[in-house]
């Protein structure tokens, strides 16, 4: 049983609702550099548009009170308070937030701002991004700048997302911004990112706010009993998990010598580092959920794993495979490795792409995602069954939106927009949601 004071939420993120990425002073960020290139991005999508949610967000926050939400979390666009990264404040763009969590408190919803969901100030990256060192200081002052205007009414903050998938896609594998293939040489930017998550954990906390992270996090499971294949999945669990926790919640990172990457990350850890990583403990945990990953020993040279698919279960739009238990696995298993050194958890995503088209009525019918989200909350309530400590789920998301290199093709909205009128149009999921809500906060006398 979910208590009285768990938190139903959405999440979004700046690059992907906002849209209006030339008004009021917005500088570049690397999402518009990357999705102007030929070919980077489905159909030659961008973020410019997208939702409008900077103009919309009164109509989205009546979405929100509308499903009864305890909860919202969105992203702040670095690049729209701070354009060059650093230095002077853009009044109008920090004023944009400002409104957004007035709005939000009035309705009665907790903000929970994310500092950094992967749209870095173009001019940064022009310096380095986040495998330049200095970037992780800048971040610092940017929190600070944000917590200055909002802190009094924030009660808790996200600093990074997924730094595992900005990594991999944006500086490894180059499918997300801002496209460098720098492959196993991208490694210094896990540091970065965790040592710009400590250095701004320290100055919110100054400010009085309770610091989470969001890490992308997956069951990792040997494609067979061999020892070949359970030596791949354990590589790959302290790549993809245990890279972005250790460090967090032991002052260590995990070892990497399967992929010939030498203690301290190949010089990026200076002395200290760890401790201002692990110096301001976290306040809760964020995890963003979609799926196990199923691993085998490697049939080629180059990396220490191969990935396997996962037959015998639906898949999403975007071909993901749906293994609900997955999250119960997860959340349970973070308890067992990491005991009270693990705090609270939020599950701060968890969603899917369906195929949602209106019909003739002009109602969504998203029967696949409403089993999905029904599913997943289930195996939730299953690992607090089993002793977890999670206090609170934001489904991703409230609109369609900007889906990165899918560009629009890809819905995870629990309300459809057209994305030509700009429309909203709340899902059959959107009311199912709502429903969910108001049963669970009638149960507790709310």
């Amino acid at each position: 049983m979910l208590g009285k004071e768990f938190c139903w939420g959405v999440s979004t993120a700046a690059y992907q609702v906002e849209g209006g990425v030339n008004e009021d002073g917005r500088g570049l960020s690397v999402w518009d550099v990357f999705a102007a290139r030929p070919g980077a991005v489905k159909n030659g999508d961008t973020g410019a548009t997208t939702c409008d949610h900077y103009r919309r967000f009164p109509e989205d926050i009546g979405l929100m009170r509308g499903l009864g939400l305890g909860g919202y979390r969105f992203s702040v666009a670095w690049p729209r308070v701070q354009p060059s990264g650093s230095g002077p404040v853009n009044a109008a763009g920090l004023g944009f937030y400002d409104r957004l969590v007035d709005g939000l408190l009035e309705a009665g919803i907790v903000p929970l701002p994310t500092l950094f969901h992967w749209d870095l100030p173009q001019v940064l990256e022009e310096a380095g991004g986040w495998m330049a060192r200095e970037t992780a200081f800048r971040f610092a002052d940017y929190a600070g700048v944000v917590a200055d205007c909002l802190g009094d009414r924030v009660p808790a903050w996200v600093t990074l997302n997924e730094p595992f998938i900005h990594m991999v896609f944006g500086y490894a594998l180059g499918v997300h911004a801002p496209g460098r293939t720098l492959m196993l040489d991208a490694m210094p930017t896990a540091h970065h990112q965790l040592l710009g998550h400590g250095l701004a954990a320290q100055v919110l906390q100054e400010h009085g706010g309770q610091v989470m992270i969001a890490n992308n996090l997956t069951p990792v499971r040997a494609a067979s009993d061999s020892d070949a294949d359970a030596a791949a999945a354990s590589a790959y669990d302290a790549l993809h998990n245990r890279m972005f926790l250790d460090p967090l919640l032991c002052g260590r990172y995990p070892d990497l010598t399967a992929f010939g990457v030498p203690p301290g990350l190949g010089g990026s850890v200076r002395d200290g580092d760890l401790e201002v990583i692990a110096g301001a403990p976290l306040d809760g945990l964020g995890v963003n959920y979609y799926n196990p990953t199923r691993i085998a020993a490697p049939t080629a040279p180059g990396l220490p794993f191969a990935e396997a698919a996962i037959e015998g279960v639906p898949h999403t739009a975007f071909g993901w495979p749906v293994v609900p238990d997955g999250l119960r696995e997860l959340l349970v298993a973070l308890k067992r490795d990491y005991g009270h050194a693990l705090p609270p958890v939020t599950v701060t995503e968890n969603g899917c792409s369906t195929v949602d088209v209106p019909g003739e009525d002009g109602a969504v019918d998203d029967a696949f995602r409403i089993r999905y989200l029904a599913d997943h909350i289930d195996a939730l309530a299953a690992a607090v069954a089993e002793g977890v400590d999670v206090r609170g789920y934001y489904t991703w998301s409230l609109l369609d939106n900007f889906e990165w290199a899918e560009g629009f093709s890809q819905r995870f909205g629990l309300v459809h927009v057209d994305f030509e009128t700009l429309r909203r149009t709340p899902k059959a999921s959107y009311l199912w949601y709502r429903d969910l809500i108001a049963a669970h906060r009638a149960r507790h006398g709310r």
